[in-house]
């Protein structure tokens, strides 16, 4: 069932939609070297195939699992050779690219420069961590997504319609649409998983004589529990917004129960991590800062143990957010910041605290009355850094919960002090 053209990729319209760069890329032949990054069954290998055939280049697969960087430069020589036979280029995908080590990647380097090949790497992890900083400034990074529900349960139905490549060779039972709807969730957005899914459950049922085909018979064949999201995708935005409201409500009980359903209905675990993660900011912030520091934790501690153990972090993480003093200070305080730069023009740096690398600028008056704020007995000189036409603008307004509470003295503090010191230089120089 893989995509035979752009056309029939779903699920990645940014990429190869309509008005996608790749579809635009490919019909003025400035296919670009690229670095696919994204979840397992979301079409990296299949892109790739697609450039090398929309374009008339050569296609040739490579992974970094099972090859070494001796095989890469013999195939990066013979594209060298074929290009100069016959002027075309070859599309080398290197699945798993992060597997080989910054050094060896370098190995591509001046092969992509010359233009002998267009490189495709495909990568699970962060190219900004995995991808030599050479090699990456050199090729488009493309971040595809995990599918859709809706994009899967139409990829299902396509396999289940038809006859050359899917599974209508021969009559099929009923398979209802709450059966699509629970593969469709189990295979958490990944397309390759979806379709084997299907497979089994469509074979099983075949052999058992069932007709029509469930979600009872998708969940004996998974061994699980389906709960299901609805089909257009509201109760995966009611289930987080559940979990969401629980913890700003301070309630451990409801936050742990949202958290055990949505997992248990299969909701990736990183997307909520990352909820977890921006939760500490958004609602907790410096009434706890080590909130943010539990969600980064039970995040790693996830990807490293993976399901079903690193499921317990994030129920760790769930209940100390929720135990947790709340204050969103922090997100109205940056929240007013980009209010302010999206308003007002690109107000000037005041002088007294730019740059002054060279004599012409400190003649011209750069860093002119700047204060070194530890040499002062006070820890500050009350200098003006905000714009002038900003100047008295306080953003932070800190709560009186937890921690933030001392941080409301400190604020307090901090700028009637440095109103003070503002006024005895404004005196001196007087």
């Amino acid at each position: 069932m893989r995509p035979r053209s752009l056309d029939e990729v779903l699920g990645q319209d940014e990429v190869a939609g309509p008005e996608g760069f790749l579809r635009r890329a490919i019909a003025e032949d400035r296919v670009p070297s690229m670095i696919f990054w994204g979840p397992p069954g979301t079409g990296k290998t299949t892109l790739a195939q697609l450039v090398a055939g929309e374009t008339s280049s050569r296609f040739v697969p490579f992974s970094a699992v099972t090859s070494g960087i001796k095989d890469v430069k013999l195939v990066m020589a013979d594209a060298a050779k074929f290009r100069r036979a016959t002027s075309r280029r070859t599309v080398l995908f290197v699945d798993e690219i992060h597997r080989f080590n910054r050094a060896q990647q370098d190995a591509f380097l001046p092969y992509v420069e010359k233009g002998d090949i267009v490189l495709v790497g495909a990568t699970t992890e962060n190219p900004s961590f995995e991808i030599n900083g050479a090699l990456l400034s050199r090729c488009r990074v493309v971040i595809l997504q995990a599918l859709s529900p809706e994009a899967v349960e139409q990829l299902l139905r396509r396999a289940l319609g038809d006859s050359e490549r899917g599974l209508a060779e021969k009559p099929l039972p009923e398979v209802r649409d709450a059966a699509l709807q629970s593969i469709a969730q189990l295979a958490a957005g990944d397309g390759r998983r979806a379709l084997n899914l299907l497979e089994q459950v469509v074979v099983d049922c075949l052999s058992a004589g069932l007709d029509p085909i469930d979600e009872e018979a998708v969940a004996k064949l998974a061994q699980r529990k389906i709960l299901l999201y609805d089909k257009a995708g509201e109760e995966h935005f009611n289930l987080i917004s559940a979990l969401h409201k629980a913890l700003r409500d301070s309630d451990p009980d409801g936050a742990l129960y949202w958290l055990t359903r949505m997992l248990e209905a299969g909701e990736e675990p990183k997307y909520i991590a990352r909820r977890l993660a921006r939760f500490a900011s958004e609602d907790i912030g410096l009434a706890d800062p080590r909130a943010l520091r539990q969600a980064l934790d039970a995040w790693e501690a996830f990807e490293r143990l993976g399901s079903p153990e690193g499921d317990l972090a994030l129920a760790q993480a769930t209940l100390y957010l929720a135990l947790a003093p709340k204050s969103n200070a922090v997100y109205k305080a940056f929240g007013e910041a980009r209010r302010l730069v999206a308003e007002r023009p690109a107000d000037p740096v005041p002088m007294e605290i730019r740059n002054a690398p060279t004599r012409f600028m400190k003649d011209v008056g750069y860093g002119a009355g700047y204060v070194y704020a530890h040499d002062t007995e006070e820890g500050t000189a009350g200098l003006d850094c905000l714009p002038e036409a900003l100047r008295g603008t306080e953003l932070y307004h800190p709560t009186g919960r937890g921690i933030e509470a001392r941080y409301r003295e400190r604020v307090a503090q901090i700028r009637q002090l440095r109103r003070d010191m503002a006024q005895r230089r404004r005196e001196g120089s007087s």
